[in-house]
C-alpha cells in the first residue's frame, strides 16, 4: 500500500494543530485527527506567554486571538506575603504581552488555521492502533463516529495527544528525568473578579494564581502539595476557598464574586520522553511535561510544533536524514527546557524558601530591572540558568546595599 500522507498528526490542540498547519503551509500532505469536536474545552493553564504570543504573531494568528476580546496581560505580580515582586517580564520580539484565552477559543483558531493551510482535519475520530511494519510506524487504524475502521498511511505519525499519548504507549519511548506528581490544582471561572495582569500568590505550602480570560471572566487556580491531594479532593470547594483566606483581602473579593462554572482539577507527572523513532515523533505533552505551576504548557507546545515541523521539512525535502534532523529537534527541545523544568519542579514542591532565596527576594523588591528579570522566569523569557548565575545574583544583592 502506498502512503496517503506525508504526516498524520494525532491530536489537534496546541501542539498538534500548529504542527499540522506548519507542515501543510510547506506543501506537505497532512492528516490531523482528534477524538474531540471543536470548539471544546480541555484542562489548561490558559496562559499564552510572550514566547508563544510571538509564535502566534509569526503564524499570522495573533489578531484572531485579540479579536475574541481576551484581555492582554501586560504585568505580572508575585505576592509572597512579606515581599511582593511586580513588573513586566523581558520582551520577546519586542513585546512582553501575554494572553490567557479559553481553550474553546484558542484551539478552534488553531485547528481552523491547519485546515486553511490545506491539512485534512477529521474531528470525532478515534485511533484504534498504530500500523507498524518491520518495527517502523507506517500509519494508523481508526474510525470516525459510527464509521467503519480505516487505515491511513504516512511517512511519519506524530503524537500530539498529551501525557496519555496512544502513540507513546505503542512505541514505548525512553522516559527520563522523571519526577513524581508535585501539586494538585483546581480552577474555575469567576465573574465580577477583575484582576490586573497575571497575579500569583505564594503562601508556603499553598499557592494560587488569577488571570483575566474571555467574556469578562477571571480564571483562578489554587494549588496544594500532591502529598495532600486526598485531603484537598475530600472537599475541594471548601479547601479552595479556605486557601484564599491566607490573603484575606483577596479572599473577600472572591467571596463577593460569582463562580460561573464547575471546578476542574489536575495533577500531572513530570517527565521527558525521547521524541522520535522509526516513523514516529512526539510533540507537546506527549513528549515532555512539567508541573503547570509556571504555566509553560502552551509555550512548550508551540515551540515543539515549530522545531518538529522544521525538522520534518528538512527530512521530507531530502536535505537531511530523518534521524539527523530529529536528533537536532530532540537536543534543541531539551536544551531549551531543562533549566525551567528543574526550576518548575522546585517551585511545585512547595519547599520552604532557603535563607538565600529569602535574602534574594528581599534584595530585588523595589529594584525594577531585577523584579522584571525574576518575573521573566515564569513568563519564559529568561532562563533560570541566566537569572541564578552567581554573578547576576551578586549584582542584584549588591544593588540593594
Amino acid at each position: 500500500m502506498s502512503e496517503n500522507y506525508d504526516a498524520i498528526v494525532i491530536g489537534a490542540r496546541c501542539a498538534g494543530a500548529p504542527t499540522a498547519m506548519l507542515l501543510a503551509r510547506n506543501g506537505y500532505r497532512v492528516l490531523v485527527v482528534d477524538r474531540a469536536e471543536f470548539p471544546s474545552d480541555t484542562v489548561s493553564t490558559h496562559v499564552v506567554q510572550a514566547p508563544a504570543v510571538a509564535s502566534l504573531r509569526r503564524w499570522g494568528l495573533l489578531d484572531q486571538v485579540v479579536a475574541t476580546g481576551c484581555p492582554p496581560i501586560e504585568t505580572y505580580s508575585m505576592d509572597f506575603g512579606p515581599v511582593v515582586i511586580e513588573g513586566t517580564p523581558l520582551p520577546v520580539d519586542g513585546s512582553s504581552t501575554a494572553y490567557a484565552p479559553r481553550r474553546t477559543v484558542l484551539d478552534k483558531i488553531l485547528i481552523d488555521a491547519a485546515a486553511d493551510a490545506g491539512a485534512e482535519v477529521r474531528e470525532r475520530f478515534s485511533v484504534e492502533e498504530l500500523v507498524i511494519e518491520d518495527g517502523v510506524v507506517v500509519g494508523i487504524r481508526g474510525h470516525g463516529q459510527g464509521g467503519a475502521s480505516v487505515v491511513e498511511r504516512a511517512r511519519v505519525v506524530i503524537g500530539a495527544d498529551g501525557r496519555n499519548s496512544e502513540v507513546a504507549k505503542a512505541v514505548q519511548p525512553a522516559q527520563y528525568n522523571e519526577k513524581p506528581r508535585l501539586m494538585q490544582a483546581y480552577y474555575t471561572y469567576w465573574s465580577d473578579l477583575p484582576v490586573d495582569g497575571f497575579n500569583i500568590y505564594d503562601r508556603g505550602n499553598r499557592g494560587w494564581a488569577a488571570t483575566p480570560t474571555n467574556d469578562g471572566l477571571t480564571m483562578l487556580v489554587v494549588g496544594w502539595p500532591a502529598a495532600e491531594a486526598q485531603d484537598y479532593r475530600a472537599d475541594y470547594e471548601a479547601n479552595y476557598l479556605k486557601t484564599l483566606d491566607l490573603a484575606p483581602e483577596f479572599a473577600d473579593r472572591v467571596r463577593a464574586a460569582t463562580r460561573e462554572e464547575r471546578f476542574t482539577g489536575a495533577s500531572v507527572p513530570n517527565y521527558f520522553r525521547t521524541p522520535f523513532g522509526p516513523g514516529w515523533a512526539l510533540v507537546g505533552d506527549a513528549g515532555y511535561q512539567r508541573d503547570p505551576i509556571t504555566a509553560q504548557g502552551i509555550t512548550d507546545a508551540f515551540r515543539d510544533a515549530e522545531l518538529c515541523a522544521n525538522a520534518l521539512d528538512l527530512t521530507f525535502s531530502g536535505r537531511r536524514s530523518f534521524d539527523d534532523a530529529m536528533s537536532d529537534y530532540h537536543a534543541a527541545r531539551d536544551g531549551q527546557v531543562m533549566p525551567i523544568y528543574e526550576f518548575t519542579a522546585q517551585v511545585a514542591s512547595f519547599a520552604a524558601p532557603s535563607e538565600q532565596m529569602q535574602q534574594l527576594l528581599g534584595a530585588i523588591q523595589g529594584n525594577q530591572p531585577a523584579m522584571d528579570a525574576f518575573l521573566s522566569l515564569t513568563a519564559g523569557t529568561l532562563s533560570p540558568a541566566a537569572f541564578f548565575d552567581p554573578d547576576n545574583i551578586a549584582r542584584m544583592i549588591g544593588a540593594s546595599n
